[in-house]
């Protein structure tokens, strides 16, 4: 079998090739740009494109199958020539269903959390003794690709995007996969560009709901209004639903220990703090016990988790003071970890930057979602770059704007050495440091900042 990628450098569009060649499926693929790490993972696995560019001479009648990513556009030349020459073109998650169509599928669906659920079920599963293949968003402990596929699993773990499925098919990723088993995390509104309202936002995930499979299950945060409100109005009548919130726990000594069963006097300490984590631990336990997996064993699995890659990943620490990177980029997202790190350092000054870097934070219509996100933080950085604006083509911020947005009690910088020396001013004794972004604060080393603060 031979399996063409247009648009292979994505992370997740590599995940997928590198998958389908441990298969002994033969992979080729193109890209006009393809940066690291996709780039050496493909050359590790000997299916890094000669050159960069479209090439249409690489589509030919041979290719049982072509994947197109979402980097691609509707004009691309390989896809032209596969189109012409009537070969199947599948979009990635089209690609994955058809990969687990015999297997028990649970997606993992929300505006929030999904990568660090889809983590939890997956590490327990392993921890467990049970074979599963998975998608995940995010680099994991123990797992050296973010996508696998096996002939063996009869369990399937997707995390489930409810972004764009690819240039020529509007739907959203999660809308594809037909769980079996469903987990809807949370809803705010995101991805502006695509979902101008928050109607049509929360809509996709009514959809989500009736694409459970008959005689399917349902797991829903319960603490979530606009959940329990597409729950109640959408919910198929063929399916069961299960909510879930919040479990019991305390924090000792800076360790967060979790109740998990129904013995209300023993707890459980996990490596991962934060109430949006233990919110994730209910709903990946919930799943994992539809799948025959005791509360008990589950307890000791998730007790050595520890994180999804960018998720509240501690960069370094000393005895008074600890670096922390978080993907966090969505306003509540900003709100649950800035919490998390409060409650986790209740005496330690926070000091909180966030990177404003997804189209949706960029967008002027959508800044005021931000307002008071932040005011759990000491001191309260928001940074921005006009390249990020001008890559997306959208009109310039101006910076008193931002921070008004925010609900003025902000900084606001647009260069990262303003805002390293900004960091440098502080001080760093029994105060800690929360950089949140899905992007890299334009190529800021944070691990070198976080060394110059921390030995100062």
């Amino acid at each position: 079998m031979k399996v063409h990628f247009i648009a292979i450098g994505g992370a997740a569009m590599h995940s997928l090739a590198i998958a389908l060649c441990r298969k002994g499926i033969e992979v080729t693929g193109s890209d006009d740009e393809i940066f690291d790490p996709a780039r050496s993972h493909l050359a590790a696995c000997g299916i890094l494109p000669p050159q960069e560019g479209w090439h249409p001479e690489r589509i030919t009648t041979d290719l049982d199958a072509v994947v197109l990513g979402m980097h691609a556009r509707t004009d691309n030349p390989e896809l032209q020539r596969a189109r012409d020459l009537g070969l199947k073109i599948y979009s990635y998650p089209e690609y994955l269903y058809e990969q687990s169509r015999q297997k028990t599928r649970i997606v993992v669906g929300g505006s929030h959390g999904k990568t660090t659920t889809t983590a939890m079920i997956l590490h327990v599963l392993r921890h467990c003794g049970v074979d599963a293949d998975y998608m995940v968003g995010a680099q994991i402990r123990g797992v050296d690709n973010m996508v696998r596929l096996s002939d063996t699993a009869k369990v399937m773990v997707i995390e489930g995007d409810e972004y764009l499925t690819s240039p020529i098919d509007p739907r959203p990723k999660f809308h594809l996969y037909h769980p079996h088993i469903a987990i809807l995390t949370g809803i705010e509104w995101d991805h502006i560009n695509v979902f101008p309202t928050f109607d049509d936002y929360s809509n996709q995930f009514a959809k989500f709901i009736n694409l459970i499979e008959p005689d399917g299950h349902l797991i829903y945060c319960e603490e979530d209004a606009t959940v329990v409100n597409i729950v109640e109005q959408s919910c198929p009548t063929n399916i069961a639903s299960s909510p879930y919130h919040c479990p019991p726990y305390h924090i000792n000594n800076g360790q967060t220990l979790v109740q998990l069963g129904d013995d209300t006097s023993t707890f459980t300490p996990i490596r991962v703090f934060g109430r949006h984590n233990l919110l994730n631990i209910r709903a990946a336990q919930k799943a994992c016990s539809l799948l025959g997996i005791s509360d008990a064993d589950f307890a000791q699995a998730i007790s050595t988790f520890e994180g999804a890659a960018k998720r509240l990943e501690l960069v370094q620490a000393n005895d008074n003071c600890a670096v922390y990177k978080d993907f966090a980029h969505a306003p509540s997202k900003l709100r649950a970890t800035i919490n998390a790190m409060r409650e986790q350092y209740p005496q330690r000054k926070l000091v909180a930057c966030i990177e404003l870097h997804t189209f949706s934070s960029l967008t002027q219509q959508f800044l005021g979602q931000y307002h008071d996100t932040m005011v759990n933080a000491d001191d309260r950085c928001v940074y921005f770059s006009q390249h990020a604006l001008a890559l997306k083509r959208l009109p310039p911020l101006d910076p008193q704007q931002v921070c008004d947005a925010f609900g003025g009690n902000v900084s606001v910088f647009t260069d990262t050495e303003s805002l390293c020396q900004h960091l440098r001013t502080q001080t760093w004794h029994n105060s800690n440091l929360l950089m949140m972004s899905s992007g890299t604060f334009d190529g800021l080393d944070i691990h070198q900042l976080a060394s110059t603060l921390l030995n100062r």
